[in-house]
């Protein structure tokens, strides 16, 4: 292998020059050329999305997965570049379960045609989680991937600005050493006549030491040009830090549009899935509170963020004796309120009252009625209507 030498012998001079600039200013012996401010805050300002970029990107990959040994193995699939294996989610897995013990146990059984039911539903879920997970993973974790892996290792390489400046300030050390010594050469010396070697001796180390100052202030003008040149390159890759907070901003939105969309489905499915049970001869109904506390807030969030208890089968007269009954009873006089409906509601029968988001009704409470329930009136209509899709105003 044919080595330059000369080469190694300049680079390993030139890391050694750089080594002991880089000491003597840790310790106060030597000086160093400081930055501009601004220079200094897009410095601390792309350290700090580097930094909170890693952190988001791991708390996300744990969100979309909790389990640390699949993540373990996803990474290797990906640094192999081999396809990730399709993996089971837990919704469905318990689905599977649920199904299987229903087989076993009778799935003509009220409790085997609960399991069925609630397996379905699981299935769903599991499905909308996968499907989160994926687009989830597209939108936002590839593009926060992507910046650290590749942008993020342009802009940090700043190692060339630290090493330039290295230079440049080792350059000054060494031309203010050089200017020292010729000022103390060209000083006539005090001696004797009878000595007149010695102003010869003082001549020519003027002389050497007026090249040497030649040659570091030409060293300093090329290591000056070479660190402004560096400065400039950096000083543009951090200022597109600007840019790549916008992309991850849009990241950020189809992140959350990604994340509504997956809960908006889950809580379709189980409100779904609870008036389906609530529909089975049969059912078992607690007589405790309900899980969900009473609608008390006018949000929109707290609204949908409600979770409806199945009413009492017991409580439910059948589809004609409802109907008849809502007929016949007048609203009370006082406490009849206005609600905006929050989401469109498909009547499961004909005591309920089907609904249209974004369209107003009366609402009212009868003795005895359950808690998450209220009856609406639109015009000559009237029904029972879920508390969770209203937002009541007055």
């Amino acid at each position: 292998m044919d080595f330059n030498m000369k080469k190694l012998a300049s680079d390993a001079g030139i890391f050694f020059t750089r080594a002991v600039q880089f000491t003597e200013e840790k310790f106060g012996q030597a000086e160093k050329t400081e930055l501009d401010a601004h220079f200094e805050n897009l410095l601390a300002r792309a350290d700090s999305t580097k930094n909170w970029t890693e952190k988001i990107l791991r708390q996300t990959e744990v969100l979309l997965q909790p389990n640390p040994s699949a993540r373990v193995e996803e990474f290797l699939y990906e640094k192999l570049d081999r396809k990730v294996p399709s993996r089971v989610t837990n919704g469905e897995l318990l689905a599977q379960y649920m199904a299987d013990a229903a087989s076993e146990l009778g799935p003509t059984t009220p409790y085997g045609k609960t399991l069925i039911k609630v397996a379905e539903a699981e299935k769903q879920l599991g499905a909308a989680e996968r499907d989160f997970i994926h687009t989830a993973s597209i939108s936002f974790l590839t593009p926060l991937r992507n910046f650290l892996e590749g942008d993020w290792k342009t802009i940090s390489e700043r190692r060339l600005l630290q090493n330039r400046r290295l230079d440049l300030d080792a350059c000054k050390a060494r031309l203010k050493k050089a200017k020292a010594a010729e000022a103390k050469a060209t000083t006539v010396p005090d001696f004797q006549e009878t000595r007149p070697r010695n102003y010869i001796l003082s001549a020519s180390a003027s002389a050497l030491w007026n090249d040497e100052v030649d040659k570091a202030e030409q060293e300093l003008r090329v290591a000056q040009t070479e660190f402004d040149r560096q400065a400039e390159v950096t000083r543009l890759l951090l200022e597109g830090i600007s840019s790549t907070h916008v992309n991850h901003l849009r990241c950020l939105h189809e992140f959350v549009k990604s994340q509504t969309t997956y809960y908006a489905q889950c809580y379709r499915h189980m409100l779904d899935l609870q008036k389906q049970l609530g529909r089975f001869p049969g059912t078992f109904v607690g007589t405790t509170e309900p899980a969900s506390p009473p609608l008390s807030s006018t949000s929109p969030t707290t609204a949908a963020a409600t979770m409806p208890v199945v009413p009492s089968v017991a409580s439910l007269a059948p589809p004609g004796e409802a109907s008849l009954c809502l007929e016949e009873v007048a609203p009370p006089a006082s406490g009849t309120r206005k609600a905006r409906v929050l989401y469109d509601y498909e009547a499961a029968d004909s005591s309920e009252l089907a609904l249209l988001a974004d369209e107003l009704i009366t609402v009212y409470s009868l003795p005895g009625m359950d808690p998450d329930w209220l009856i609406g009136e639109r015009g000559n209509k009237k029904g029972k209507v879920p508390v969770t899709y209203l937002e009541l105003l007055s």
